[in-house]
């Protein structure tokens, strides 16, 4: 499909998007926080919690290495497992209200423990590990030692953890089912953590399975197993997993022509713009003004990263972990065509993104960018161009703070 034809397609009614805006906004976390704590109420037995669980977990960072860990335990309506982060949320087309609601129902039972747990297979930090590397959600039985604080913890990186509650203690219900692949990783105590996610990924576990479980200190040379803060943990397997496709690409063909294409999710905006050549990446974000991202801006705030044929070095400040979750839904696809290509990721973060719900948003919106059907132009200018028409900033702007587009001869009209 030709650009102009393609770009069509997503000119905007700005009346309606202000209506979704409004719709949107008005499901303010508030409004049913009331209704989650007599959910609490009626689960929490004494002082005791028991009810299926998610396979998921929550490691926090503070104080490292002596961290709060948590077993993740829903208390409302609803199959365990849908509390869970997955790319199943994008499928369902949950928004960042039906986000907020379903963490908002899940109980964060916490004690504080060393991360070094190479060993650690009992009491709460033992059941903590089974559940993250079980491969369905498990019944146990939680000791708690104080009333749930309820409250919602928002983060850029991790999916929003709900309310919490010191545990005493923590008992698995029922043996959990350990998939033969995790069971491996485990065995192996000289196989390095790298390698382990690579090899998992190969066996069709998502990084969502792999990033559960080296948090929980399962991956790595056995001398070495660590629990990983759930925000370390998530940037660290979409990077050490985006290595790895790069590596099947290095050597790879180059596409063919350049290539637009283009998702909208959560009132985020991506646009994905493929071209001739050898693997480079870069991530240009744009933030509206007077939204939560960029309160006190009177212009679009933009950030970016980039990295060329042998990669990064140092970690990404300026666009943090949305970098390595979009740079691993490109090499996802270009792994899949068997090809390399240079990258440009422009994404515009809008009012509807009202709150964060973590970077996995970012990873879903640039997978999925990629199914249907695309423009086509000659040459990257051309793109850039285009696609310049549909972006709240100008070419000059974009210029500025983009290497690849920087590379682009500049006309007085692009200022």
């Amino acid at each position: 499909m030709q650009l102009d034809d393609f770009i069509e397609d997503f000119q905007r009614d700005e009346a309606a998007e202000k209506r979704r805006l409004a719709e949107e906004k008005s499901y303010e976390i508030t409004d049913y926080l009331d209704e989650v704590e007599r959910e609490f109420e009626q689960a929490v037995s004494g002082d005791s919690l028991f009810g299926a669980t998610a396979p998921e977990i929550f490691v926090g960072r503070s104080s490292y290495p002596n961290v709060s860990t948590g077993v993740l335990s829903p208390v409302t309506d609803g199959d365990a497992a849908d509390f869970a982060t997955s790319g199943e949320w994008y499928r369902q087309g949950l928004g960042v209200s039906d986000v907020l609601q379903r963490r908002t129902g899940l109980l964060n039972s916490t004690r504080s423990a060393n991360v070094d747990v190479r060993d650690v297979w009992d009491g709460f930090v033992g059941v903590q590990r089974e559940v993250a590397i079980a491969d369905h959600p498990v019944d146990v039985e939680v000791g708690l030692d104080s009333e749930p604080d309820i409250d919602l913890s928002l983060d850029d990186v991790g999916a929003p953890t709900g309310p919490r509650a010191s545990a005493e203690s923590a008992d698995l219900a029922e043996n959990p089912h350990v998939p033969r692949p995790v069971e491996k990783t485990l065995e192996d105590d000289d196989w390095q953590a790298e390698g382990a996610m690579a090899y998992l990924y190969r066996r069709g576990f998502d990084v969502y399975d792999i990033n559960t479980i080296l948090s929980a200190g399962a991956l790595g040379r056995g001398r070495d197993r660590r629990l990983v803060p759930t925000r370390w943990s998530i940037t660290a397997v979409d990077d050490t997993v985006g290595q790895y496709l790069r590596g099947g690409i290095r050597n790879a063909s180059t596409i063919s022509e350049t290539e637009v294409h283009y998702n909208e999710y959560m009132g985020n905006r991506y646009w994905v713009v493929l071209t001739p050549g050898q693997w480079e990446f870069e991530l240009v974000e744009m933030k509206a003004p007077d939204s939560v991202w960029n309160p006190a801006g009177e212009a679009y705030y933009l950030a970016s990263a980039h990295e060329g044929y042998e990669g990064r070095t140092g970690y990404v400040e300026e666009t943090a972990g949305a970098y390595y979750a979009s740079r691993l839904g490109v090499l996802e696809h270009l792994h899949d065509r068997g090809r390399q290509a240079k990258c440009l990721v422009l994404r515009e973060v809008t009012d509807e993104y009202w709150a964060p719900v973590g970077v996995w948003q970012v990873r879903e919106g640039v997978r999925n960018a990629f199914e249907g059907q695309h423009g086509e132009s000659e040459t990257f200018r051309e793109a850039i161009t285009g696609v310049t028409e549909q972006l709240p900033v100008s070419l000059g702007a974009l210029r500025r703070k983009s290497e690849l587009v920087a590379g682009l001869q500049a006309k007085l009209s692009d200022f």
